[in-house]
C-alpha cells in the first residue's frame, strides 16, 4: 500500500542533482523546490509526496484543492519523480509512443494506480492529435490505451458519468483542463495545446457535458493544469494572430515577428465565456518549461522527453 507522506502549499527541499540524489536515497519528507508564478492568493497547486510501500520509491504528484473539495473525485497531475524510466524519460514517463521501454511505462502506470487506489485496467486514455473531438467514456472503455488497444483515435477530450473509471490525458507543455460537475455527477478531462484554445476546446467540453449529462456551466468546478507559461512560450505571428480576440494573451517577443502567448489566460477566458463561474476556475501557478527537471517540457528538452499525465476519476458514493 502507498503511504501518504506529505503535502503542502509551500515548496521546500532541494533542486537539480541534489534532489535526484535525495530521491535515490528514498529518505525524508521534503518536497522538491520549484519555481512558481506568483499569485495574490498564494499557491494554487499542491505538491504531494507518497512512499510506495514501506521501503519503496518516493513519488511526487500535484493536485488542485478546489477539485478535492468537491468530495466526488480523485485526481492528480504527474511529475517526473517516482517512476522507473531512464534517460530522457526519467523517471515517471507515461507514454508508450515516445521510445520508452513498454514495461517501464506499465510499471509507472501501476504506481499511479496505487496512488489512486485503482488498477491500470480502470484507466481510459485519450489519443491526442490537437483536435476538439470528445469521447463519451463508459465502462466498456476500461483499459483502452493502457492495458488494451484503443478502438478510437483523434480524441483530445474525455467525459464520463460513471464512477470508478479513470480518465487519462497527456502533456509536456500543453494545457490540461479538468471539469467536475457535482450536481449531475459528471467529469471531463481535456488536452488543449495552442490549437485547442484557438478552437475553444474548453467551451467544446462544456457543451459536450451539457448535451450528454445536462451539466449547467455555472455548476462546474474547473482547473487549468501545469503548462508552459507566457514568458517561455514564444510563437510566430500566424499563431499569435489567432489569439488577438483574447485580451491580454499576446505580447511582442524579443525577436522580430515573434510573440509571447499566454495559453492559461486564453483558456480561462474561454471557460468564463462558456458560463463557468470565474471563482470556480483554478489556474495553475506552475510552468512546465521553467521546471523541466521536475516536469517534462517539450520546449525545454527540444523534444527529447517523456509524457506527463492528468488523471481524473469520479468516486463511488
Amino acid at each position: 500500500m502507498a503511504e501518504k507522506c506529505f503535502s503542502a502549499h509551500l515548496c521546500q527541499g532541494m533542486t537539480g542533482k541534489a534532489e535526484k540524489k535525495y530521491i535515490n536515497r528514498k529518505a525524508g519528507y521534503c518536497l522538491v523546490q520549484i519555481k512558481r508564478i506568483k499569485r495574490a492568493d498564494g499557491p494554487v497547486v499542491i505538491q504531494n509526496r507518497i512512499r510506495l510501500g514501506e521501503q519503496g520509491d518516493v513519488l511526487e504528484y500535484l493536485t488542485f484543492p478546489t477539485l478535492e473539495e468537491t468530495g466526488m473525485v480523485k485526481h492528480l497531475f504527474t511529475t517526473r519523480l517516482g517512476g522507473v524510466s531512464r534517460g530522457e524519460f526519467s523517471s515517471m514517463s507515461l507514454s508508450f509512443t515516445r521510445g520508452d521501454e513498454p514495461e517501464n511505462v506499465m510499471e509507472n502506470y501501476r504506481r499511479i494506480a496505487e496512488v489512486l487506489e485503482c488498477k491500470p485496467e480502470d484507466m481510459v486514455a485519450a489519443h491526442q492529435t490537437h483536435t476538439t473531438n470528445i469521447r463519451k467514456v463508459t465502462s466498456a472503455d476500461r483499459g483502452k490505451g493502457i492495458t488494451t488497444p484503443r478502438d478510437y483515435e483523434n480524441i483530445d477530450g474525455l467525459i464520463c458519468n460513471e464512477p470508478g473509471i479513470v480518465l487519462v490525458t497527456y502533456f509536456a507543455d500543453c494545457v490540461p483542463l479538468y471539469f467536475v460537475d457535482p450536481v449531475h455527477r459528471a467529469i471531463g478531462l481535456a488536452h488543449s495545446g495552442w490549437r485547442g484554445p484557438a478552437a475553444e476546446m474548453g467551451a467544446c467540453m462544456v457543451r459536450a457535458m451539457q448535451e450528454a449529462y445536462g451539466t449547467e456551466p455555472e455548476d462546474l468546478y474547473t482547473a487549468i493544469g501545469p503548462s508552459i507559461c507566457v514568458d517561455c512560450y514564444e510563437v510566430s505571428e500566424d499563431v499569435a494572430v489567432q489569439f488577438k480576440r483574447f485580451p491580454g494573451t499576446v505580447f511582442r517577443g524579443k525577436a522580430q515577428g515573434k510573440y509571447q502567448l499566454n495559453l492559461q489566460e486564453a483558456n480561462r477566458q474561454i471557460l468564463c465565456k462558456a458560463g463557468v463561474k470565474e471563482e470556480r476556475i483554478s489556474v495553475s501557478d506552475i510552468c512546465t518549461c521553467c521546471n523541466s527537471e521536475y516536469l517534462f517540457s517539450h520546449r525545454a528538452s527540444k523534444g527529447r522527453r517523456g509524457n506527463l499525465a492528468a488523471f481524473l476519476e469520479m468516486l463511488y458514493i
